[in-house]
């Protein structure tokens, strides 16, 4: 495993529609370090919110090709955690820890 406290496996929540939507299946979607492992989002989440975890699934989303003007850049690639929590279980995603 790597030397990542749980402060720097999990970056910050995701809030968009979609992750609004998985959240009435007690899902949360979170923005994670690229070299973060599924036991170590499983532990980061659970020791942050005081929380039982069932299932953790990871995607890497790929960088998109940006244009402004005559320049061209590539935003940076992002890895996503969707962590499923057990039944009666939640986490308040727009309060600070």
């Amino acid at each position: 495993m790597t030397d990542l406290s749980h402060y720097d496996v999990i970056i910050r929540p995701v809030i968009t529609e979609r992750s609004t939507a998985a959240s009435e299946q007690n899902k949360v979607i979170f923005n994670v370090a690229r070299t973060a492992t599924k036991p170590e989002i499983k532990a980061a989440v659970e020791a942050l919110f005081k929380v039982k975890v069932t299932a953790v699934n990871t995607l890497v989303r790929k960088g998109k090709v940006k244009r402004f003007r005559n320049f061209k850049g590539t935003q940076s690639d992002t890895k996503r955690a969707v962590v499923t929590l057990a039944e009666g279980q939640s986490i308040d995603v727009t309060t600070g820890l």
